[in-house]
């Protein structure tokens, strides 16, 4: 079952690749959906996808690219609108 989730990246996450890092990712796994910067200093995802694959992109989320430092890693489920997500992209900044 394909399920949407909103993944909140707190910690040393701009500025190291983050969002090209979770874009490879996001490919590799195939899951639909975005990621983008936010002002506040955290990295936001919203990202379709089987619940397995949320599970994969959740560790490599935790992890990072080499270059950051994750603190912590927030989820909320939502439910999934009319429209799916197509592909995955990066989005400008919020």
């Amino acid at each position: 079952m394909i399920g949407r989730r909103r993944y909140r990246v707190h910690g040393r996450v701009q500025g190291v690749g983050f969002r090209a890092f979770v874009w490879r990712q996001a490919q590799r796994l195939e899951v639909s959906g975005w990621v983008r910067n936010r002002r506040d200093g955290t990295v936001e995802a919203l990202a379709d996808g089987p619940a397995d694959e949320h599970e994969k992109l959740y560790a490599v989320l935790q992890r990072g690219p080499s270059l950051s430092v994750v603190e912590r890693v927030d989820v909320t489920r939502e439910d999934r609108e009319i429209e799916d997500l197509v592909g995955f992209a990066i989005v400008p900044d919020e």
